[in-house]
């Protein structure tokens, strides 16, 4: 059998846990909260987005791309100068046929078109058959296709049919009966057909992060354009669905060369361009002219080209660049392991600022982490797990200010009990009371009533109790008013001291100046009562000397108060007033006082407890002239 805790140490850990409970709530919810977002809920998936654009746009700006891709773009000056020659976009074909020639002569490693073909020019037929008969040039070129919604499959071709025109990826699972629907290049001869898809695919938050290598579809896997060009030219495409891009460079940072500038060199008799400036490059013909809107938002840029995003995916598989993404138990571990890291500093009373340091700390070495693995291509995700333990630490932060504030007005409510408020309230802002004791200075009074006999014989119980209240209330006010501790009821004896828990250089002073008055106020409530209680007096006693004070008790209950010689003093002075004069103060009390009253001196007396007789003197005020 394990031994019984002792009752206080019982006692304690209730009192603890009953502190602590909001904070055990609220780590628990937390706890459960991190689980919950990280692995279901990723409602803060936008934020850690956020986070990690930035930083790939950091990373990407100082970086170039490859100079072996190419792009000839047709950009606004293009469409502009080729008006008089081609007319308006789209261009006959027949301009394309002539482009490809010139680009076939300077034997680049493929011509890629990201412009669609999905159509026969029904106005131009010439102009279609002049194009295809430019494509019986040695080059590898691609064209596009796009990849339509499943929900019209039905209408589609027969996957079988289609699969080697379109280069389609067999799997077990292919479905030989299942059509599919895609917009492939029509325009094209079949014969020319290396195709892929170029649809472009946004995260829930609208922004492109990762280029489509193939398209599942009824066991049947689609190319991109990416992996039809990548696997050609014999890079490494993982047969997956996807890539995270990483990029290199702002927008437009590969080589652009202007569709206008190349067509017209090409046609020149004597070119003006470098005769090899496409030898063994990736040519990529496409377009950012405002009017065309191939523009989409990526970590890079809200306006970034579209054939640039094709660029940068032939740029990772070509040199084997792609960010990889932190397995899917990292968010959950990095959340658990930041909120238990704080929880361990915020459940130990009075170390948030140190929690809120080491988090800090935490802080900024992640957030240095993420940005320095961006560059490493890799995907740290810190942003949801930070926010969760931000969110928790500032919550408990609060937690703990309310409930010193609580604790703090408690003290007050209980303090005041015995001290002036103002005293309370300027000793709570000072860091509250030791709860050891510690040696002070001070000056006790006591103060008792004499002929409360004759007053309880005349009087129901209720009509004492309201008297007593009533003069107890006069009383402490005075005590309160020169700035005195309020000790303890005793019966029908008031106990008060000066000099602590505040240092009190006038405290003797003080004490006396108190009696002075409780004397006028004892006159006044005389006079209140009438003259069938004339016999009611008080007398007070009051001694200064060392004391030890503080929070005095046992653990179940402890009171503020003062224990010692002083105090006991203090009280046999209080019992030699009877007969002898209301009020009476020890020689220490007289020469702390100084100057500020005149005293009557009554002679010496023998005390309980004390060899040496005490020199007694009756304090009046001085009179002034």
């Amino acid at each position: 059998m394990l031994p019984a805790l002792p009752k206080n140490r019982i006692a304690d850990w209730q009192v603890k846990y009953s502190a602590d409970k909001p904070l055990l709530s609220i780590t628990v919810l937390f706890l459960l909260l991190a689980l919950i977002e990280t692995g279901l809920l990723h409602a803060l998936q936008p934020l850690e987005n956020h986070l990690s654009d930035f930083f790939v746009r950091q990373q990407a700006e100082g970086l170039q791309p490859d100079p072996d891709i190419v792009i000839v773009d047709i950009d606004d000056a293009s469409l502009a100068r080729m008006q008089e020659q081609a007319g308006s976009w789209p261009w006959p074909r027949s301009v394309h046929g002539e482009l490809v020639r010139g680009i076939a002569r300077e034997h680049p490693a493929a011509i890629v078109f990201d412009i669609l073909f999905s159509e026969p020019d029904q106005y131009r037929p010439e102009s279609d058959r002049l194009f295809n008969a430019a494509l019986d040039v040695d080059s590898k070129i691609y064209f596009p296709m796009v990849r339509r919604d499943e929900a019209v499959d039905a209408s589609g071709a027969p996957v079988a049919k289609v699969a080697p025109l379109l280069g389609l990826v067999r799997t077990p699972e292919a479905d030989d009966n299942a059509r599919i629907a895609v917009l492939a290049p029509l325009a094209i001869d079949p014969r020319h057909w290396r195709t892929g898809t170029i649809n472009f695919y946004r995260d829930p938050d609208g922004v492109g992060r990762r280029a489509r290598l193939y398209t599942p579809a009824y066991g049947w896997l689609i190319p991109s354009l990416v992996a039809r060009v990548a696997t050609d030219l014999g890079y490494h495409v993982p047969q997956q669905q996807d890539e995270i891009l990483a990029w290199r460079g702002k927008a437009r940072a590969f080589k652009h060369v202007s569709y206008a500038d190349l067509y017209d060199d090409f046609g020149r008799e004597h070119p003006e361009r470098p005769q090899n400036e496409l030898t063994g490059k990736i040519v990529i013909i496409g377009t950012d002219a405002t009017g065309l809107h191939d523009m989409v938002v990526t970590p890079v840029d809200s306006q970034y080209p579209g054939m640039e995003v094709l660029a940068t995916a032939l740029d990772n598989l070509k040199n084997g660049r792609t960010m990889r993404a932190a397995p899917a138990w990292f968010p959950p571990l990095l959340a658990l392991t930041l909120l238990g890291m704080a929880a361990s500093l915020l459940l130990r009373r009075g170390h948030v600022l140190r929690a809120g340091l080491l988090l800090a700390m935490a802080t900024a070495a992640l957030l240095a982490g993420s940005y320095l693995a961006v560059g490493r291509l890799y995907l740290l995700p810190v942003a949801v797990p930070l926010v969760l333990a931000w969110a928790y630490y500032f919550l408990c932060a609060l937690a703990e200010y309310l409930r010193e504030r609580r604790e703090r007005e408690l003290a007050m409510r209980e303090f005041s009990r015995f001290v002036n408020p103002h005293v309370v309230r300027e000793l709570l802002a000072h860091g509250g009371l030791s709860r050891s004791g510690e040696s002070r200075q001070i000056t006790v009074l006591f103060s008792d009533i004499r002929g409360f006999t004759t007053l309880s014989e005349q009087r129901t119980p209720q009509e004492i109790v309201a008297l007593l209240n009533r003069y107890f209330s006069l009383q402490v006010d005075v005590i309160f008013r020169h700035g005195g501790s309020l000790d303890k009821f005793i019966g029908d004896c008031i106990m008060a001291f000066w000099g602590a828990p505040l240092d009190d250089a006038q405290h003797a002073k003080n004490a006396v100046a108190a009696a002075l008055e409780m004397a006028e106020v004892l006159q006044r409530f005389k006079q209140e009562l009438g003259g069938q209680d004339a016999d009611f007096d008080v007398g007070i006693g009051i001694h200064s000397g060392p004391a030890v004070v503080g929070l005095i008790g046992s653990d179940q209950r402890r009171e503020y108060t003062a224990i010692g010689d002083t105090v006991n003093l203090a009280s046999r002075i209080e019992g030699l007033t009877k007969g002898v004069s209301r009020i009476l103060v020890s020689r220490e009390t007289r020469d702390l006082c100084g100057e500020a009253f005149a005293f009557e001196p009554f002679g010496s007396f023998k005390v309980k407890g004390r060899d040496r007789e005490v020199e007694l003197f009756a304090p009046v005020r001085k009179e002034i002239r």
